[in-house]
């Protein structure tokens, strides 16, 4: 929560709010913004920073009542408190000595031209501000324009103050007089796009600051993004500033309204209210567990059918987005899998385990009935049972190696019996909490709460450090709350494991960008002797064909992050969604599968996977791709979009698809797609969700001089998961590039023992 400590009335739209944000305060640079969010149901919003006073620890940002959530935002008053303020965020403005500088600000624009301009007087430049705006009243920050101007030219669209005429008409007139070495322009998007198109006449080097909309404001999502030269880039980690000159602001003025209506509608809802991880304590040859190997022989166990997941009917299911479909397993369904378990003396189930879970043990214990005894197993070694036993493919982890497969028999339930004991226990309300080892007053910053850092900070916690998990967004979870929808991986569930490690003495800083808010010496300097770094690959990729940046064309994160963190399904979400009623969703992923399966929740008549390869190469889990078949969900194999065809309004209204062949294997082993000459297929469809990899993000290795990067990205790391600069480690998919689960926890887990054993020779 950030207090506001004052609020003034530019006019009645218009406002300033001095903010209380230490941290951003100390940090921002000029052309800097920040992502607001008023409610806990409230949109994130982005706003440029206008003013900053790190002594006070406060921030000014200029807001004007357009949409719901800049509306709701005018409405608080001094003391009330901002739900979320996180930044600061973007690229600093370049500043240097250019010369002769026009800054054109219009509207609130002129509010993040401000810091700008005195940036540009600081470093000798002669500067020449051109302020816009409709009428006198809408005329702001003029006193403190002129203190860092050499002079100030007002331009009224009713001539109401200074000159009657448009901005362009004002910037036009100072490039006529003189030689203008330079221009920044902020404003409306179509204000800076004639700005533009008037500059490029004259060969005058211009940047524009953009405001496009935005979820998450650190690369995630990819929503904001923007054709720039002909390439793709985002707003939020590219920019805000690029090159106007280079700007398609026809197709940035189109993605601009895709929400319009529903922003519209929104609107008259508001007007109508508002009238130390210890080894198994269980041994193989404890006496308990000879008596169960005892009581039932081998041929018995292996001839038990494995347990079937209770699930709910596809087509209920394919309706409710929030509930869950796989049901679990019932007690005698969890007390009959595990006696299929063979109690091996050298269980190859554990070699498969990334995280090491004793798996032998946790299952005899629900075979004997001692339920909360394996959960507390899987906790010793685990530090999100419930969601491993959900989310982790185990087909390809523990259970590809149970010695039943080697005898032409299903593999052992394992996720399935994990799941159960970790539900067990939390509907029990007898939650166990680990041993932790007494605390040595050491602190670790762990960057990212997903699945690697949040098992990192586990394991660190028993070991009796100070853990602190900074996160960049408003909820702790990361990858498991943004990216996984409810009906595979409920919220509530997430919620508890994270209040499990809270008790261990975790503690979450949410709303805190490290390499934009804190930098990494901060952290040092404020005594943290470890980092671990987990910040995930949150950088959507695109294809980056022609049409792809069509309104209703958008990344599987900005997607699934719309539905699952800003919750923009439900009525009472500020964040819009699109619902479309023909979906492509192009890929062959758990995440491809998260999104077109929410898609037909969502109403979609028609969803459809599109994915060059055949089914046989899907790396989806089969459980995936058979529950997305149940639910109606179509799937064009073989095919791969080479084109979008937008309507006159600059929305999707069709895909072009290429047909392929699988030719030889490549790098991945899967055989290569190869497009047949001449033969194409188009479809109509009025929304497509891109799921074709993640790229890691690069606020957080970008922020760290000397730190070694992979060719992708990627931050470098040796078997002990340290980074090239010493006690700063990393895991999970900033190491990965795009991985599992519980690889990422064991990614944690490795990096924990290995700083802990580095801390304690240096004691």
């Amino acid at each position: 929560m950030n207090k506001i400590v004052s609020k003034e009335h530019f006019s009645e739209k218009v406002v300033k709010m001095v903010v209380e944000a230490p941290l951003i305060a100390r940090s921002r640079k000029a052309g800097h913004f920040v992502i607001v969010r008023v409610g806990e149901k409230g949109e994130r919003m982005p706003l440029t920073i206008a003013e900053a006073d790190p002594k006070e620890g406060t921030i000014s940002l200029v807001i004007q009542e357009v949409g719901l959530s800049s509306t709701k935002l005018c409405q608080l008053e001094p003391g009330d408190e901002i739900t979320d303020v996180v930044g600061p965020l973007g690229q600093a403005t370049h500043i240097e000595n250019f010369g002769t500088v026009v800054c054109a600000g219009g509207g609130v624009g002129v509010a993040p031209m401000l810091p700008i301009v005195q940036a540009l007087k600081a470093a000798g430049n002669r500067v020449i501000t051109v302020l816009a705006g409709r009428s006198k009243e809408l005329i702001i920050l003029e006193r403190e324009m002129r203190a860092s101007s050499d002079e100030v030219i007002i331009m009224t669209d009713d001539g109401s103050y200074g000159r009657k005429g448009l901005v362009t008409e004002g910037v036009e007139s100072v490039i006529k007089r003189e030689k203008v070495d330079k221009c920044f322009a902020i404003g409306p998007a179509i204000m800076m796009k004639y700005v533009c198109l008037l500059t490029k006449k004259y060969d005058v080097p211009t940047e524009v600051s953009l405001n496009t909309i935005m979820v998450d404001g650190t690369g995630m999502c990819g929503a904001c993004r923007i054709s720039v030269g002909g390439k793709t880039k985002f707003v939020c980690v590219d920019g805000p500033e690029f090159d106007g000159h280079q700007v398609d602001f026809d197709e940035m003025l189109k993605r601009m309204g895709a929400f319009k209506e529903i922003e519209r509608k929104e609107m008259d809802k508001l007007d109508d209210q508002s009238t130390s991880p210890n080894a198994a304590s269980e041994s193989r040859n404890a006496l308990w567990r000879e008596e169960l190997r005892k009581a039932m022989k081998p041929k018995e166990r292996t001839a038990i059918p494995r347990a079937k997941m209770n699930e709910l009917n596809p087509e209920y299911r394919s309706h409710t987005r929030l509930e869950e479909v796989n049901q679990g397993l019932t007690q005698e369904q969890a007390l009959n899998e595990a006696k299929r378990c063979l109690d091996c003396a050298n269980p190859s189930c554990m070699s498969g385990c990334p995280v090491g879970i004793n798996i032998p043990c946790f299952i005899k214990n629900i075979e004997r009935g001692e339920f909360l005894e394996a959960a507390r197993i899987l906790k010793e070694t685990s530090a999100l049972p419930a969601v491993c036993g959900r989310v982790c493919p185990q087909e390809k982890q523990c259970e590809s190696k149970c010695i039943h497969l080697k005898m032409n028999h299903d593999a052992v339930a394992i996720g399935y019996l994990e799941r159960f004991a970790a539900d067990f226990e939390r509907e029990s309300g007898q939650l166990s909490v680990p041993v932790v080892e007494k605390k040595n007053g050491i602190k670790i910053a762990v960057v990212g709460s997903g699945p690697a850092g949040l098992s990192f900070a586990g394991d660190m916690a028993k070991y009796g450090y100070d853990v602190t998990v900074f996160e960049a967004l408003h909820e702790i979870g990361g990858v498991l709350k943004y990216g996984i929808p409810e009906f595979r991986l409920p919220n509530k569930i997430v919620d508890v494991e994270i209040d499990n490690l809270s008790k261990l003495g975790v503690t979450f800083v949410k709303d805190c960008i490290v390499g934009k808010t804190i930098s990494v010496e901060d952290l040092k300097a404020d005594g943290f002797k470890g980092v671990f770094v987990a910040s995930g690959a949150g950088l959507p990729n695109f294809m980056n064909i022609p049409g792809e940046n069509c309104i209703n064309i958008m990344s599987s994160n900005e997607y699934l992050t719309r539905v699952n963190l800003m919750d923009a399904a439900n009525p009472e979400s500020d964040t819009p969604v699109a619902f479309g009623k023909r979906v492509a969703v192009i890929g062959g992923g758990n995440t491809a599968m998260d999104s077109v399966r929410t898609a037909k929740r969502l109403g979609a008549e028609k969803a459809m996977i599109i994915y060059r390869r055949s089914e046989e190469e899907m790396p989806a889990r089969i459980e995936e791709v058979k529950h997305a078949k149940e639910e109606g969900v179509e799937f064009l194999t073989l095919h791969n979009p080479i084109e979008y065809i937008p309507d006159e309004q600059g929305k999707v209204k069709q895909v072009v698809l290429q047909k392929m062949e699988l030719g030889e294997p490549d790098a991945s082993g899967r055989r290569k797609p190869v497009a047949i000459p001449g033969a194409t297929e188009t479809l109509d469809i009025d929304l497509a969700i891109v799921s074709v990899g993640v790229s890691p993000n690069p606020i957080v290795p970008h922020s760290i001089p000397g730190l070694v990067l992979g060719k992708k990205g990627t931050i470098t790391v040796n078997d002990d998961m340290e980074s090239s600069i010493p006690m700063i480690f990393a895991g999970g998919d900033i190491v990965r590039g795009g991985a599992t689960v519980i690889l990422a926890m064991g990614d944690g887990r490795r990096a924990a023992a290995a700083m802990h054993k580095q801390l304690s020779m240096a004691e």
